[in-house]
């Protein structure tokens, strides 16, 4: 079984709990206006590479796991390819090596439910907390995101809710007052993390020819972020 990927980080400190080996997988449906990764868009960029293949990359970085670390599967969205990745995360698991979903949660058939039998965590991307904002940002919809994480409650897989703090756009008391009010009402998460939104893939939109929609905007300080945790 082969799939489609953009690259890898081997020492991933970012992505779940410990270090990680981070495989970002190629293609995505949403076009999120804060997005760093817009080289995996494209369904068909990337590079092909088997489920073998890949644990072989990975086994020769487990002995910086430790107790905690694992591999965290990101993108692009990973769900777009799930046999692939149900295949890659039980081979994770037959070796012992903990496993994390950082998604959106924009899908959600028999093929992804495979993929959560095997998943450890899920890092859910929710981006907005209403379906105007949602669709406006990133072209997708919220209701699939809170359809997926009802999926997650109803399986009891830990979560972690995450969200990029976009000075202007979602850095209000209405926005952090919704998003905790989800992670009250959920089970099943674990963790609110707010992340500060950067610039930091100017280059990369530059090199492709494309504009960065929110390039206007300033970078949020993490000053502003430990603000909005304690609202």
């Amino acid at each position: 079984m082969e799939g489609r990927i953009s690259g890898y980080q081997s020492l991933g400190a970012v992505d779940g709990p410990g270090i990680r080996f981070v495989v970002f997988f190629q293609g995505c449906p949403l076009r999120c206006a804060c997005c760093h990764n817009p080289e995996t868009w494209n369904v068909d960029g990337g590079q092909s590479v088997s489920v073998e293949e890949l644990m072989k990359k990975i086994l020769r970085c487990r002995s910086y796991f430790g107790s905690e670390g694992g591999v965290t599967v990101s993108g692009g969205e990973p769900l777009l390819q799930p046999e692939f990745l149900a295949g890659l995360f039980s081979s994770c698991r037959e070796q012992g090596i903990h496993t994390v979903l950082d998604t959106s949660g924009c899908r959600l058939n028999s093929a992804v439910e495979e993929v959560l039998k095997v998943t450890d965590l899920v890092l859910l991307d929710i981006k907005f907390t209403t379906e105007g904002e949602y669709r406006t940002y990133t072209g997708g919809s919220l209701s699939q995101t809170l359809c997926f994480l009802e999926r997650l409650e109803q399986k009891q897989v830990p979560t972690w809710i995450r969200q990029v703090v976009i000075p202007s756009l979602n850095d209000n008391r209405e926005n952090i007052h919704r998003l905790k009010e989800i992670a009250r009402t959920f089970h099943c998460i674990k963790r609110l993390e707010l992340l500060p939104f950067r610039k930091l893939c100017l280059e990369k939109y530059d090199s492709m020819g494309l504009s960065f929609p929110l390039a206007h905007l300033p970078e949020c300080s993490l000053e502003r972020v430990k603000e909005l945790e304690t609202w």
